[in-house]
């Protein structure tokens, strides 16, 4: 008799993100006459830029002929977008990463989530509290989480850093030692950030104990203040303890089109045993390369172009930001992030949970966010709204909850 993998047994509930959508979608249906706004997942409205556009058309048409039709991609991803990646995001930031050290895949949820397929389920896990749930989650699966406590919302085997507004939402370094760290910045949901010589104590941190830092870059484009580091890799010894995981899908808005890449230096090493080595294996058997056609509009994103238009696609969505952020603190919401990051962290008011907040905003503005209580146990009171909207929905929903 065939056996099942018990672990996913463990997950409590069903993806947040998908509560959410059947929440909303009950309450569309008892209520057609309710023009609902949606700030709560993270996906971008904007269409795709010009120059991105004129890369995909070229790309089909260049497959319609025999002499430049592509087939299957190169393991780690074609080299023109390998380069590219290489020069823009790490050379001009003094970045010391080559073009080999860059895998190619469809998206950073993908790659967060099987990224720790290549390490031991003996391995102890450390994430931010509140946290992406994608983190935790596929390591529940993998069996690598212990116990849940439901009434605490934790796992027995998962080190928490509690993110919270005395530390300005950041993490400190664990009191227990973990062998796999992972840490978001600009950060998914709150919309912090650390400064790189914060960042460089992690770094630091790290070589000591023998962990390695799993480094979620994917808000990177947002970020407006100097000292915030874009990449993990602008910091000395990064080389020896990092993964960098990076995303089209907020900088590009390729929700749609799926393009993203994982960073593995060839020094990060277990032993003598190379990391580089053991996600080219992994990558090799299990995936056959993000499409010809969207790689070539992932080149076009680093075209003079294509980094124009997207500058102003990132500044309409950080105008939203703003309006979210001014408004509420207007409306005398403790709030916080919307600076270097698309998110809106706000606390629920008059003493309700998250999820309280979640009803109350739907039903009285028709106003759709997330559950801060999602995230993890430090999230519980509070709330994240996003900048992905359009701005008229953003001006609309806004002033929907300011006057409630």
């Amino acid at each position: 008799m065939f056996k099942i993998n018990e672990n996913y047994l463990k997950l409590p509930g069903s993806y947040l993100f998908s509560t959410i959508g059947k929440k909303v979608n009950a309450y569309a249906a008892a209520h057609p006459d309710k023009k609902i706004i949606r700030l709560g997942i993270g996906d971008v409205t904007q269409p795709l830029a010009p120059a991105v556009i004129t890369a995909l058309h070229g790309a089909v048409d260049e497959m319609a002929r025999a002499e430049t039709f592509r087939g299957y991609a190169p393991d780690l991803g074609y080299e023109f977008l390998r380069n590219a990646i290489a020069e823009n995001d790490y050379k001009a930031r003094g970045c010391d990463i080559s073009p080999d050290e860059i895998f190619v895949s469809d998206g950073a949820k993908c790659d967060s989530g099987n990224i720790q397929e290549i390490f031991s389920v003996d391995n102890k896990i450390a994430v931010c509290d509140p946290v992406y749930p994608v983190y935790v989650d596929t390591n529940v699966m993998a069996g690598r989480t212990g116990v849940y406590d439901a009434g605490s919302e934790t796992w027995s085997d998962v080190i928490y850093m509690p993110c919270r507004l005395e530390n300005n939402f950041a993490p400190q370094l664990p009191k227990q030692t973990p062998d796999l760290i992972y840490l978001c910045f600009p950060n998914n949901p709150t919309g912090s950030t650390i400064t790189k010589a914060q960042l460089q104590e992690w770094v630091d941190y790290a070589n000591k104990v023998g962990a390695v830092i799993i480094y979620d870059a994917a808000y990177e484009a947002y970020i407006s203040e100097e000292d915030v580091p874009h990449s993990i890799f602008e910091c000395e010894g990064a080389r020896a303890c990092a993964i960098e995981l990076h995303s089209f899908s907020k900088n590009a808005g390729f929700t749609g089109v799926r393009l993203g890449y994982t960073v593995i230096p060839k020094d990060l090493k277990c032993g003598d045993v190379s990391l580089h080595a053991l996600w080219a294996r992994r990558h090799g058997t299990k995936y056959n390369g993000a499409p010809y056609i969207v790689q070539r509009a992932g080149e076009a994103v680093y075209s003079e172009e294509g980094k124009a238009q997207l500058k102003q696609q990132v500044a309409y969505y950080m105008k939203n930001a703003d309006y979210i952020l001014k408004g509420l603190k207007d409306a005398g919401y403790t709030v916080s992030g919307g600076i270097n990051a698309p998110y809106i962290w706000l606390k629920a008011p008059n003493g309700m949970n998250s999820w309280e907040f979640f009803d109350y905003l739907l039903e009285n503005a028709n106003v759709v966010g997330t559950p801060g209580s999602g995230f993890g146990p430090s999230g519980e009171t509070y709330f994240r709204l996003t900048a992905f909207g359009s701005y008229e929905n953003t001006i609309e929903a806004v002033d929907r909850i300011k006057s409630l």
